[in-house]
Formats: C-alpha cells, sequence, structure tokens
C-alpha cells in the first residue's frame, strides 16, 4: 500500500490523523485459516509423533529386537546411534530443503518415506543392513520436527499461535514418555516386529490429513543455484560423528579408544569449519548471527539443558525399576503414563496462560524448572526398597515442571524474530533439541557407570576395614543359605554371590541418587539464568487498525 503525505510528521496525514497501514497480505496459496487447516496442522504433529515413537520405541525394546534378531550388545549400539546421528543431522538441514522443496510435498514424501523403511526392518540379514536401513530411516525421521515448527508459526493466526508451539512442544514431553508404554504394548500383546511396524497405520493417516490440510505452496527450485553443498559435505559427516561420540563415547571409554579420539578431532573440527562457512555463505542452513541476541542464547542453551534434564529423569526411575527391582517394561510403564497423559491438558493449560500479555513467560520457566528441583531433590531420597509407587510424586511434579518448561523456552527462541527467521531458527532449535537426548544420554551413562564404580569400592573398602569387627554377630546371609544345601563349599559361593548382588544393588542406587543430586543444582542454575539472562518477550498479537505507522 502507497500513501503520499503532503505535509505534517511522519506517519500522519496532513490533518493530524494517524496512517493505518493494512497487515501485509498473506501469500495466495494460504487459504483463510479454518478446518482443513487444523487437520493439515494436526497431521503434521502426528507425522512428528510418529517419527519420535520409531525412535523412541525402538530404543527402548533394543533389548528384545536383539534377542529375536540374534544381534549382540555392542552391535545394538551401533544401530541406536547411526539412527541418532542421521537423525540429528537431518534436523540442521531441513529447513533449506523444505523451502526449495515446498512444506507441501516435502513432510508428505519423508513421512511416507519413513513408514515404508519400517516395512521390511524386521527381515535385514545382517546387522550393516540394518545399521544403513535405520541411517536412512534417522534421515527421513529428522526431517519432520522442523518443519512442524515452521507450520505452527507460519499457519496459525497470530492469536493462536503460542497453542502451535505447545503442539509443537508435545514432542519433547509426550511423545518420549509414551515410548515405554508403546514398548511393552507391542512386544507383549502384539509382537516384536510391530516395534518396527507401529508406525505404518500411523503414518497413513499422517500423510492423508497432510495432503487435504496443508497449503499447496509452491516449489523454489531456483534456490539451488546457491545450493551450500560446501556446507552440507561438511555439515553432515561432522554432526554424525559428534552425535557418535556422546552416544559410543562411554562404551568405549571415551578418548582411550582411536576411533573416539578421532571421531571427536576429525568431527570436531569439520564442524568448526562449518559453522565459520554457514557465517559468511550467502544461502546458510541457520544464521550463527542468532547467538548475538540474549534470548536466542539463553532460550538455546536452556532448551538443551531443559531436553537433556527431562531425560534423565525418565531414565533414572527406569534404569531403577528394571536394574534393582527387575521390572519388565510393561510393569514400569505406568511411572511414564504418569508423565505422558496429563500433558494433554497441561500443555494447553500452560499455553494459554502464556498467552496472556500480563505473563512473563520468563517467571513460567523459572517456576517450572523449581517443579523439576522439587522432583530431583525428592529422588535424593532412593533407597533400595522403592517400588514403582514410590516415583508417583516425583513424575507428578514433572507433569507440571516440564510444560512450564519446555514451553517458555521456545517461546523465548521464537517471538522476538520476523516471519521470514522462521527456517533459520527452526533448523538450530531442532538440532539442538536432538543433541539434548545425546547428551543426556552421554551423561547418563558416564555418570551412572563412574559413580556407581566409585560408590561399589567405597562399599568393598567398608566392608573389609570393618569385616573383623563385625565377625562376632555372625554372617545373616550363610545363615538363611546354610540350610538349601549340605554341601559348605557351594554355601560359601551362592553366599558371596548373593553378597556381591547386594553390593551392586545399594552402588546403583548411590549412583542414581547422584545424579539425582546434580539434577537439583542444575535445575536451580537453570531458574536464575532465565530470570537475569533473556529480555522479555510477548505472545503475538493480529495487527490492530488502530496502531500507527512507523
Amino acid at each position: 500500500m502507497s500513501s503520499t503525505i503532503a505535509a505534517g510528521s511522519p506517519g500522519e496525514l496532513p490533518g493530524g490523523a494517524p496512517v493505518v497501514h493494512a497487515p501485509p497480505p498473506l501469500p495466495s496459496y494460504i487459504p483463510p485459516f479454518g478446518l482443513r487447516t487444523v487437520i493439515g496442522c494436526l497431521g503434521m504433529l502426528l507425522a512428528v509423533h510418529v517419527a519420535g515413537f520409531n525412535e523412541h520405541v525402538t530404543e527402548i525394546g533394543l533389548s528384545d529386537i536383539r534377542g529375536a534378531m540374534h544381534i549382540g550388545h555392542d552391535e545394538g549400539t551401533w544401530v541406536i546411534s547411526i539412527y541418532e546421528a542421521f537423525n540429528i543431522a537431518a534436523m540442521a538441514f531441513t529447513p533449506w530443503f523444505y523451502m526449495s522443496f515446498s512444506i507441501y510435498r516435502f513432510s508428505i514424501f519423508m513421512t511416507a518415506t519413513m513408514a515404508l523403511l519400517s516395512i521390511p526392518a524386521p527381515f535385514m540379514p545382517d546387522v550393516t543392513s540394518l545399521c544403513i536401513l535405520r541411517a536412512a530411516q534417522g534421515l527421513t525421521g529428522g526431517c519432520l520436527p522442523p518443519v512442524l515448527m515452521t507450520v505452527m508459526l507460519k499457519y496459525l493466526p497470530p492469536q493462536i499461535r503460542v497453542f502451535g508451539i505447545a503442539g509443537y512442544a508435545m514432542s519433547a514431553t509426550f511423545g518420549p514418555n509414551l515410548g515405554v508404554p508403546l514398548e511393552a504394548f507391542w512386544f507383549e500383546d502384539v509382537g516384536w516386529r510391530w516395534l518396527y511396524w507401529e508406525i505404518v497405520p500411523m503414518a497413513a493417516v499422517a500423510v492423508a490429513m497432510m495432503a487435504y490440510g496443508l497449503p499447496r505452496d509452491p516449489m523454489h527450485l531456483e534456490r539451488f543455484e546457491k545450493f551450500n553443498w560446501f556446507g552440507l559435505l561438511v555439515g553432515l559427516p561432522a554432526i554424525c560423528a559428534l552425535v557418535t561420540v556422546l552416544y559410543q563415547g562411554d562404551r568405549l571409554d571415551w578418548f582411550r579408544s582411536p576411533v573416539i579420539t578421532n571421531l571427536t578431532f576429525w568431527g570436531g573440527a569439520a564442524f568448526v569449519v562449518f559453522v565459520v562457512n554457514e557465517a559468511f555463505h550467502p544461502s546458510p542452513y541457520f544464521k550463527i548471527q542468532y547467538w548475538k541476541s540474549r534470548n536466542i542464547q539463553a532460550s538455546l542453551l536452556s532448551l538443551i539443558g531443559i531436553l537433556a534434564i527431562c531425560a534423565l529423569m525418565t531414565d533414572v526411575p527406569v534404569t531403577y525399576l528394571e536394574a534393582v527391582r527387575g521390572y519388565r517394561p510393561v510393569q514400569a510403564a505406568p511411572i511414564s503414563l504418569v508423565v505422558a497423559l496429563p500433558q494433554l491438558l497441561m500443555l494447553p493449560l500452560i499455553a494459554a496462560i502464556c498467552n496472556s500479555r500480563k505473563v512473563d513467560c520468563r517467571y513460567i520457566l523459572s517456576a517450572g524448572m523449581l517443579c523439576l528441583a522439587l522432583a530431583s531433590w525428592l529422588g535424593t531420597w532412593l533407597t533400595v526398597d522403592w517400588v514403582r509407587d514410590n516415583f508417583y510424586p516425583i513424575q507428578i511434579l514433572q507433569v507440571f515442571g516440564q510444560p512450564m518448561t519446555v514451553i517458555p523456552t521456545l517461546m523465548l527462541a521464537t517471538m522476538a524474530l520476523g516471519p521470514a527467521d522462521g527456517p533459520f531458527i527452526s533448523g538450530m532449535v531442532n538440532m539442538l533439541k536432538g543433541l539434548a537426548n545425546a547428551v543426556a544420554f552421554a551423561l547418563f551413562s558416564a555418570l551412572s557407570r563412574r559413580r556407581e564404580q566409585y560408590h561399589s569400592t567405597m562399599l568393598l573398602d567398608h566392608h573389609g576395614t570393618h569385616a573383623t569387627a563385625l565377625a562376632g554377630q555372625g554372617n545373616a546371609i550363610a545363615g538363611q543359605l546354610s540350610a538349601t544345601s549340605p554341601d559348605a563349599g557351594h554355601v560359601a559361593a551362592n553366599t558371596l554371590q548373593v553378597f556381591h548382588t547386594y553390593v551392586h544393588e545399594q552402588a546403583l542406587v548411590l549412583a542414581l541418587v547422584d545424579i539425582y543430586f546434580l539434577l537439583v543444582w542444575a535445575c536451580l542454575g537453570y531458574a536464575v539464568m532465565n530470570l537475569l539472562l533473556p529480555h522479555r518477550v510477548y505472545p503475538p498479537r493480529a495487527p490492530s487498525p488502530s496502531q500507527r505507522a512507523g
């Protein structure tokens, strides 16, 4: 719209009346917001959950899959790490490709390809072929979350855009907590092959919803004239190498392994080159300059930390129940369902609160971190006598803490940017979101192993130190087992085995308590950081006709 101002100050007509500029028109391919658009957005949300189920269910059910497919433990870890490496790497480059091929075509193609690759997965003849297939699946699955973020920010009206962010947050709070219940259902009641096949019918529904509801945006193949080939060729292997280090580092004893040393050195060097290339390339995959913003710094650092904390708080109870109490996934499923199902109510509720301009989302974020800190503090009381019911108060606090932290963090990352910045911030946010799971896996593996070894050494040392002082009280374990066999040597061997089982359980519990203790301080640190570092952001609103120009 053009206006000629003959007199008066800029932004005013000659009579002093304000100039009213109409909001920029929507692209011609975007229909008015209605039921059809809602169906398309929900289809995109379902597709992202399908990708998440394909990731988490097969990861949780890896032991059952290894047994059915006759795969060893070490080989099985590569199945997981290769999938995650390509999954996370794909998130960094996806925005460039969906802007070129169109959101509509790109999302449907990737969802359908991911589902079709699941069909032959149970019939792979060896680990190598399975790893290649899972790498391709990880590549297709990793392309979907960045598209979801863009769809929610682009196609939803400003008044409900925060609810779109809450829908995206479901992939970080609702989906991962359904992994254990779904694994239990498919393996126990249907069959282990459905750990792979479960996504096929859901993906078909998602494709149908997206085909009906998503706007038919045009392709822009002319973008390939400035295609960032060097960034792709350097960045993809760099990210894959660093993610592999996180997933395989503890198993291979970190830098005592030549594999981890070389992957870290060459992957780190390639990633530095990739970052420098992104800073100066005319068609980057994401803009490094965003890190100059305090809000971007706080939100992206918080996103990694918060999602890693949530993942650790999910791993600890499941590990305890399986390792100490001997639970199967079907028995541990209620622990995850307590967190997952209330998210269907809590996410829109927290979104409604954050959508008010009277509410500062930074305070909601800090309050959520305090909820997670309190949950972690309750976890420090863990003992070998705990059962599933003892974890319910911890899980209930996470019901409030997870959405109260994730939604404000995403608001801080997206609300301060314009519509043209969406694709660039989307790739960065989603890559870091995926990287948070890898960081959580590496931290949990390293902390649990090293702290368990430390506590095991201390317990055995105290036993050896005080064995003579306690000799007069007799051996309670031997006394219980003496009636089971007349062979004294057999009883002695069983006594020693039971004793070491008790030591292992106590050492593992103390290691998990240490993890909870560290999480308390991490949550408190993030609560303080998000009160001090970011500036306040406001939920978006449609332009008002009375707004003054300029």
